[in-house]
C-alpha cells in the first residue's frame, strides 16, 4: 500500500512554471494529495502507470511537474475539459478559469465522490468574509483541497491551493509562485491583506460543496 502524500507549512513543492500556470500548478499538487501513486511518479519517477497517458515522462521532479502542469492547463482552458466535459474555452494567457478547475478536481485529479462548486466573496462585508473563511475550514480536509482565487480590487489574478492546517486552527496553502506551503491567516483573509505573489484580496474559492 502506498502511503498518502501530505504537506505542511514550510514544505517545498515545485514552483509554477510560467506566469499564467498558478492554477495548473495548484491543481497538480491537488492531484498529488489525493492520488499517492501519482505523487510518487512526480517525486520519484516511479509508478509511471499513475500518470496521465498524454503526459511525457522526464528525469527530474521539476520536469515531471512541469509536464503535467502543461497538460492540466490545456484541459482546464479547452472546449473539452477533464472527463470529456464540454466547457467554455478560455485563453491560457488569462490563467485557469474556475469552471475548468472544477472539472479538473472532479475528473482530472479524481477527488473521490466530490462535488465542487465556485463561491464568490469579493464584494461581501468583512463579517461575511469571516464566515467565508469558516466555510473554507469546514470544507477543506484530507482528500478535499480547494482552490482560492486572489487578486487586487478589480480582478482575480492568482490561484493557490488550500489545505487543512497542520499547525494551529487556521489553514495552509500551497503558494505556487514560491513553491512553498505557507499559512493562510484568518486576519489577513478578512482584512484583504493576504500578501501572496503581490496580491491581497480574496475573490472566491472552488471548494467541495459538501462540508464535513
Amino acid at each position: 500500500m502506498i502511503a498518502p502524500f501530505r504537506l505542511q507549512a514550510g514544505d517545498r513543492v515545485p514552483i509554477q512554471q510560467s506566469t499564467t500556470t498558478c492554477g495548473s500548478a495548484s491543481l497538480t499538487v491537488a492531484r498529488m494529495l489525493v492520488d499517492p501513486a501519482f505523487a510518487r511518479w512526480i517525486r520519484l519517477g516511479v509508478d509511471k502507470d499513475a500518470k496521465d497517458d498524454d503526459v511525457p515522462d522526464a528525469h527530474t521532479v521539476e520536469q515531471r511537474f512541469a509536464a503535467h502542469e502543461q497538460v492540466v492547463a490545456r484541459r482546464t482552458n479547452a472546449l473539452v475539459g477533464a472527463g470529456g466535459r464540454i466547457q467554455f474555452p478560455w485563453p491560457r494567457a488569462l490563467g485557469t478559469p474556475p469552471w475548468g478547475a472544477i472539472g479538473e478536481l472532479e475528473y482530472g485529479a479524481a477527488v473521490p465522490w466530490a462535488d465542487y462548486d465556485i463561491e464568490w466573496f469579493r464584494f461581501v462585508r468583512s463579517s461575511t468574509l469571516e464566515q467565508s473563511y469558516a466555510s473554507l475550514q469546514r470544507r477543506v480536509r484530507d482528500g478535499r483541497p480547494a482552490l482560492l482565487y486572489i487578486g487586487n480590487a478589480w480582478l482575480p489574478r492568482h490561484v493557490v491551493l488550500v489545505m487543512p492546517a497542520t499547525r494551529g486552527q487556521e489553514l495552509d496553502v500551497y503558494e505556487p509562485s514560491i513553491g512553498r506551503v505557507v499559512d493562510l491567516p484568518k486576519d489577513g483573509f478578512v482584512a484583504r491583506r493576504l500578501r501572496m505573489a503581490g496580491w491581497d484580496v480574496p475573490w472566491g474559492a472552488v471548494w467541495d460543496d459538501a462540508p464535513a
